[in-house]
């Protein structure tokens, strides 16, 4: 390794293959520093990071032990991983959310300061927020565990498990980042935001499902993170939600982007409870995952209309802005297309 190599900042950054995690990777090292990248699964880490200079660490958040040593010499943590796709795929899942979410973040920072990392940028999520339908959200409107879902609750938790280790250690830094509905390129998952592209380009969906949400560039949310280790303050939270838009919203400007007709008929809640009823009994019969969960047509119901976040601390302190919505999707559109996830049109 060259000195210059050497004297380059090192990142450590958690769920690196994961829609946010590779693209902070990419930012990273457009910025000029180092990065071990704590992955899962090395196959698809080679497949994410074909071609890039990244250091490769195996490993899981329910073993944090099995990879701390790669946390010696890491300058700050970039941690993006956590345990959510699955607890929308019907059932209970309190036990692997509390594990990841909660118990894999603690373990986490107890051994970053063991072997001597001192900063910590934490993705949290808009889920710990709250307001009333219409109102806009910032950051000092907490949400209370009795108003929140398993995954809701596990962030709320794995929050406090920062702010709490902050207190208990007055030399160590960290802030965390609240990103909204993620979109881009880059998701090899794909997440449910992905899968909603997929299944629009592919004239899956029979009708327009009710909720909204803030969609966000997971580009600009990594760009949040790196501004936050640069310009944040220690304890501070700051939004990266985007732009609310509900469902009908936002389904022409996929139709657009993907070349198809968008769906016009909207789907109303009552009936998107019964799918989801439908598909969990089908899915416990067939052993198949749940396409629509109870508790994904439940969270699309409470949070209608409460997706107005406030962007003005992280504009002002952090100096961070937003792309459109259209680019959002033209470019994880391409992705899709070039990583023969959709066909070409």
């Amino acid at each position: 390794m060259s000195s210059d190599t050497h004297n380059m900042p090192l990142a450590f950054v958690t769920g690196a293959t994961g829609l946010l995690g590779n693209n902070l990777v990419r930012e990273l090292i457009g910025g000029g520093w180092r990065v071990r990248a704590l992955v899962r699964s090395p196959d698809k880490a080679a497949r994410q990071f074909a071609g890039l200079d990244v250091e490769i660490i195996t490993g899981d958040m329910l073993d944090v032990p099995g990879f701390a040593e790669a946390l010696r010499g890491v300058d700050v943590i970039f941690h993006t991983a956590a345990y959510f796709r699955d607890s929308y795929k019907g059932g209970r899942h309190w036990e692997a959310l509390k594990a990841a979410n909660v118990w894999g973040t603690k373990a986490l920072l107890q051994h970053a300061w063991r072997v001597g990392v001192r900063r910590f940028v934490h993705t949290s999520s808009v889920a710990v927020l709250h307001g009333a339908p219409g109102e806009v959200i910032d950051e000092t409107m907490l949400r209370h565990e009795r108003d929140a879902d398993d995954y809701y609750r596990s962030k709320i938790l794995s929050d406090r498990v920062v702010l709490g280790f902050l207190d208990t250690h007055p030399d160590f830094w960290a802030a965390l980042v609240l990103p909204g509905w993620m979109h881009g390129p880059g998701d090899i998952g794909p997440t449910s935001a992905g899968q909603t592209v997929l299944d629009v380009a592919n004239e899956r969906l029979p009708g327009v499902p009710p909720g909204s949400f803030s969609v966000v560039d997971a580009r600009d949310v990594a760009r949040a993170m790196i501004f936050a280790n640069q310009k944040g303050r220690r304890g501070e939270r700051y939004l990266a939600a985007g732009r609310h838009m509900t469902m009908a919203d936002l389904m022409p400007l996929v139709a657009r982007a993907t070349g198809v007709r968008a769906p016009t008929r909207r789907i109303p809640q009552g009936l998107l409870y019964l799918i989801a009823g439908g598909t969990e009994v089908y899915a416990r019969l067939t052993g198949k995952p749940v396409l629509l969960s109870w508790a994904m047509a439940r969270t699309v119901a409470r949070e209608a209309d409460r997706s107005r976040y406030a962007p003005g601390k992280s504009e002002r302190e952090l100096g961070l802005t937003f792309r459109p919505v259209e680019e959002t999707l033209r470019d994880e559109v391409a992705w899709f297309r070039e990583n023969g996830m959709l066909a070409g049109r």
